[in-house]
């Protein structure tokens, strides 16, 4: 599977100076902080690394769904639809959330 390389720019856009590693995985592309995936990019979707304390609170949030890749759910992992990624804000928004949860594990 592609994924949309314009986005993966917004990405590295939007970190600027975090130190973020990229890595094809899942047929995509995952933003990495220490070891850590933070967020990813599958087909025009992102994919980010909420936690399982801030699921629900991000589901609930415009253009977020479950993460189901496998047909299992990832509890702690949501989708969010490209409508929900026009403007650089809130696309900044989305990948700070992953960053965020990314930063506080332990580096691997």
């Amino acid at each position: 599977m592609a994924y949309d390389e314009g986005l993966a720019q917004r990405i590295r856009e939007v970190t600027g100076g975090d130190e973020l590693t990229e890595k094809k995985m899942f047929g995509g592309l995952c933003f990495l902080k220490n070891g850590n995936m933070a967020c990813g990019i599958i087909g025009d979707e992102l994919m980010v690394r909420v936690g399982k304390e801030a699921y629900a609170e991000c589901l609930a949030l415009p253009h977020a769904r479950e993460m189901n890749f496998t047909g299992r759910v990832s509890k702690g992992m949501v989708y969010v639809g490209a409508d929900g990624l026009v403007g650089d804000g809130d696309l900044a928004e989305w990948v700070g959330r992953g960053v965020g949860y990314a930063s506080g594990l332990p580096a691997k």
